[in-house]
């Protein structure tokens, strides 16, 4: 979503009613994580480490590069397009295919090879083929095929989506959850699941940051984006909960939640 730090102006909404509202967080496609119909409508901080632009230092000094769970492309795209000097092979997989053809318009200019993979399938990749893996907010990082597509002395960067993410909004629509999901995504359990696949440790930063919707029609289209927040989610199930924060939010203001995310970079011993 557009950075926290910008002061929205008013989407030109006439009437702004909850049923037009509705329609419009409908009808947008959620392809690709193009985040930018968000404009004036959501923000959220972004994390202090700068995941894209580090990334593309980090693309000048590879050779071999794979971007796991691409989405659209949009991030790595961005980063490849920055960086001074890029890599001799570049690849990338994704998972849903709808986002496998956005991403291979985006990135194949670019030279970059991109592989329908779903999630939880190893890598389609020899051993040791790449000596820099990153990836942007993956679903489930894979870590004995991270550390086995890597070289030795290879290094995984990545951003990762931390435990209870947006959960005041989560929490709006299902009510409280499970103390398991404290321990989902957290970044010691995946520091556990890295070291297990053999992986040392280099840099591990989270941050709890500041997300804000400021109409009804936001969140409609984020949950529709983000399908693993309300599993289940369609507008005519949660109307009422979709009713009651739109006034909500026309009464108070902005509904205010938090995402959590951490910095990840690991490396492959050299034996």
């Amino acid at each position: 979503m557009p950075d926290q730090h910008r002061t929205p102006e008013p989407p030109p909404h006439e009437p702004r009613t909850f049923v037009s509202l509705i329609a419009e967080g409908v009808a947008v496609p959620t392809e690709g994580w193009d985040f930018s119909w968000f404009e004036g409508r959501a923000t959220e901080e972004r994390p202090s480490w700068g995941y894209a632009v580090s990334l593309a230092d980090r693309l000048a000094h590879a050779t071999a590069v794979l971007d796991v769970q691409t989405g659209g492309g949009e991030v790595f795209d961005f980063a490849l397009g920055r960086a001074p000097k890029t890599p001799v092979l570049t690849a990338a997989t994704e998972g849903w295919p709808p986002n496998v053809g956005k991403a291979t318009e985006l990135l194949r200019p670019r030279g970059t090879v991109v592989v329908g993979v779903p999630e939880d399938a190893p890598l389609p990749f020899a051993d040791g083929a790449f000596d820099l893996v990153s990836s942007r907010h993956p679903v489930t990082p894979h870590w004995t095929e991270i550390a086995r597509v890597l070289q030795p002395g290879g290094t995984y960067f990545a951003q990762h989506v931390g435990p209870r993410s947006v959960f005041e909004l989560v929490e709006h629509f299902l009510g409280p959850q499970p103390e398991a999901h404290l321990s989902s995504r957290h970044p010691e359990r995946e520091r556990a699941g890295a070291e297990a696949a053999g992986l040392e440790i280099v840099d591990l930063r989270a941050e709890r940051l500041r997300v804000e919707f400021h109409d009804i029609a936001a969140v409609v289209h984020f949950l529709r984006k983000v399908i693993w927040m309300v599993p289940d989610f369609t507008v005519e199930a949660y109307e009422p909960r979709l009713r009651a924060l739109h006034e909500r939010i026309e009464s108070e203001g902005p509904f205010v939640s938090h995402s959590t995310r951490h910095l990840f970079e690991a490396r492959k011993p050299v034996r």
